[in-house]
């Protein structure tokens, strides 16, 4: 029941995705993100303090989602069977991200398509913390391709190997997780003491899935019949190319499969950040690569579910 749980929900977010004004866990978690981020700043006025109060939002945060989410569960399967199959098929569903992500890629590359280079940036800015005002066509698609690789690991593949630890609930909870770190998890000054914990565990977090990011990234590059064995090789050499401890493995591996380069100097938040190169630059990033990573997203997530699926039945047998 459990894995077909995990089979139906990831097909549900491959076909719908997250319609708008469906009711969504995220966005209660970042309404209760807000509502306790307003007194940990009015009561912690030092950096001390906000650090000290970042870290009990997020022991509030996650354990409340964590606790609410095994709560509900076990309670619907308490009721019935059957209904407890259908709430652990929501939640997973809802902490999938595969279609939204491939959907905010195509609201990029459509206008982009056609020359209308402003709907483009504005689209993009919807995505990505970067200043997009200025951005070229080809500044454009690299910024795509390294959101749609980086965030298939929080948006997919870190969602399913919580599934696999712990069941929805804690799939759930490092939504938690994932969802702080992306609204208080900045190094800029209005963020860095309240999200430094938020920033950190994340990381933590984020550690396992993105590096075997690199391995299912660079089979989904053999399986579309790109060049797997640079984008194995440039993932592995470029795995540090990046101020996060996670990024640059799956955006390097990506870049080497794709024969292009990622990364570079760009404006946040109003601030030049030098960035080191992330593969090589075989060829000019063109618009097809969005495309083209949206596709290596798929199939990389597809193995992923695969993978997990067989673990957990191994898991099961050898218990």
């Amino acid at each position: 029941m459990t894995l077909l749980a995990w089979c139906v929900a990831w097909t549900l977010d491959f076909i719908i995705g997250d319609p708008q004004g469906w009711p969504h866990p995220v966005r209660w978690i970042g309404n209760l993100i807000t509502a306790i981020q307003r007194p940990v700043r009015r009561y912690c006025r030092s950096d001390r303090a906000l650090r000290i109060g970042g870290g009990l939002m997020w022991l509030v945060v996650v354990g409340l989602t964590w606790g609410i989410s095994w709560g509900v569960l076990t309670l619907a399967e308490a009721i019935h069977p059957w209904l407890g199959w259908a709430i652990e098929v929501w939640m997973v569903f809802t902490v999938l991200a595969g279609r939204c992500l491939a959907s905010s890629a195509r609201e990029v590359e459509r206008p982009l398509r056609a020359g209308d280079l402003a709907a483009s940036r504005e689209k993009l800015s919807w995505i990505v913390g970067r200043d997009t005002s200025q951005l070229q066509p080809q500044q454009i698609n690299r910024a795509v391709v390294e959101t749609v690789a980086e965030n298939t690991v929080d948006g997919v593949i870190a969602p399913l190997f919580f599934l696999l630890l712990g069941g929805a609930p804690l799939a759930m909870a490092y939504k938690a997780i994932n969802t702080l770190d992306s609204m208080v998890g900045y190094k800029h000054e209005k963020y860095r003491a309240i999200g430094m914990v938020s920033a950190r565990l994340d990381d933590v977090a984020n550690a396992i899935p993105a590096r075997l990011s690199w391995l299912l990234f660079s089979v989904a590059a053999y399986l579309c019949r790109l060049d797997g064995a640079r984008a194995f090789r440039i993932g592995w050499r470029d795995r540090y190319n990046h101020s996060s401890p996670n990024c640059a493995w799956s955006e390097a591996t990506v870049a080497g499969a794709l024969g292009i380069r990622l990364g570079g100097p760009n404006d946040y938040f109003g601030q030049r950040v030098d960035k080191p190169w992330i593969g090589d630059a075989v060829r000019d990033v063109c618009v097809d690569d969005i495309s083209q990573t949206i596709r290596l997203m798929w199939v990389a997530s597809t193995l992923a579910l695969a993978l997990f699926i067989a673990a957990r039945y191994l898991l099961i047998g050898a218990a």
